[in-house]
């Protein structure tokens, strides 16, 4: 159920707003503080999903409201209420967070409309802050072995500013762990991150998928598209096995890198983004130079900084923690009690050969716990985890 407060010092004003929204959704709990103070009292010891507050009051102005209620909790949508004279003012409380201002009288129209757009808002901002735990724990980062730490120091260096990074590392290794924790741990971690799988796109598709294309560029292109570099937009773009991609579109990516313009296929129009690009690959990039296939220029425009992943081989001290981190995660996702691993099971499993790293023990966990004993032993290990 919806709750709003209303801060209106005029009795009149908030039996009309009371009633506005009392009749148009009864499901809407309105409540009313008379000044500023107590206002704020309220939003200190509730929690609402909209606030109305009128501008001008005594003891503490609607503009001193709107500015310690983001303080105290900055995703509650504020709308002012503002008198013929306080235009202006109300003006200015939106740049000071203000959602939105509705005049007085209140037009019932008017006022219907902003309450359900911001309480819309209001569910969106939740629903994303959710979305934003979710995907900090489906890409955490297991192990506590030296590399591992080098990398978690150098995310927390890199990832506020706007650098690019080259992210190398055989398959299987995290890369797009680490580019996830770069995107999250930067001042763009409110847009959107766009993945691109350089090498599962066909050439021919790459630089419309990139760059977009217009209505009739080619065959298939029945209308104008958008490409995931302006879907990036004030965000990161993860490029992911770039290694793969085409020289005509390495010559493109270069381009947008350098003049911070794209050109949808088929158009000759400039667009202008505003795109972190993290690149990974798998590949020796420099030995790609070398035979041709890949532009050093690029290379140096990408590699600013450059995050090597090791192999699971590697950092073995961290088998165990991924281990314990897998057989939780595992069982959660089959509805299963967590399985515990034997310690020899465990130390077997850390003298195998990973050659598949991070993403072959993963398989290997599950299979163990499919198949293997309410406590996975080392026999299991042996049956069903050979190499």
């Amino acid at each position: 159920m919806p709750k709003i407060l209303i801060i209106e010092d005029e009795a009149a004003i908030r039996r009309v707003l009371v009633k506005i929204l009392s009749e148009e959704n009864d499901t809407y709990q309105v409540e009313e503080a008379e000044n500023g103070l107590v206002g704020i009292e309220k939003i200190k010891n509730n929690d609402y999903d909209l606030v109305l507050c009128d501008i001008k009051m005594p003891k503490m102005d609607g503009v001193e409201v709107l500015e310690a209620a983001k303080k105290i909790k900055p995703e509650i949508p504020m709308v002012m209420i503002s008198g013929h004279g306080d235009l202006d003012t109300a003006v200015n409380t939106m740049r000071l967070g203000a959602f939105d201002y509705i005049s007085k009288p209140p037009d019932l129209n008017r006022l219907l409309n902003t309450v359900r757009i911001a309480l819309d808002r209001k569910e969106l901002v939740v629903e994303n802050k959710m979305l934003k735990k979710k995907v900090s724990k489906n890409y955490e980062m297991i192990g506590e072995s030296d590399s591992i730490d080098r990398i978690k120091n150098m995310i927390d260096k890199v990832a506020p500013t706007d650098a690019r990074v080259l992210i190398t590392g055989p398959n299987g290794t995290g890369k797009e762990l680490v580019a996830h924790w770069l995107h999250q741990k930067s001042e763009r971690s409110k847009g959107a991150m766009i993945e691109v799988n350089c090498a599962a796109i066909p050439s021919e598709l790459i630089e419309s998928e990139l760059f977009g294309h217009v209505k009739g560029a080619f065959t298939s292109a029945a209308k104008d598209r958008a490409g995931k570099f302006e879907a990036a937009n004030g965000g990161t773009i993860f490029l992911d096995e770039i290694g793969d991609m085409s020289l005509p579109a390495q010559a493109k990516v270069l381009r947008a890198l350098q003049e911070n313009r794209i050109q949808r296929v088929g158009s000759d129009k400039d667009i202008k983004v505003n795109v972190r690009v993290v690149a990974a690959t798998n590949k020796n990039l420099k030995k790609e130079i070398e035979a041709g296939n890949f532009r050093e220029d690029l290379y140096h425009r990408l590699a600013v900084i450059l995050i090597e992943v090791p192999a699971l081989n590697e950092r073995r001290e961290d088998i165990p923690l991924l281990i314990n981190y897998f057989a939780e995660k595992i069982s959660k996702e089959h509805g299963t009690v967590k399985k515990t691993f034997a310690d020899k099971a465990i130390k077997l499993l850390q003298n195998y050969d990973w050659t598949g790293n991070i993403r072959e023990l993963r398989n290997v966990i599950e299979r163990l716990i499919i198949l293997g004993g309410t406590e996975v032993s080392e026999a299991d290990v042996k049956a069903f985890a050979s190499k």
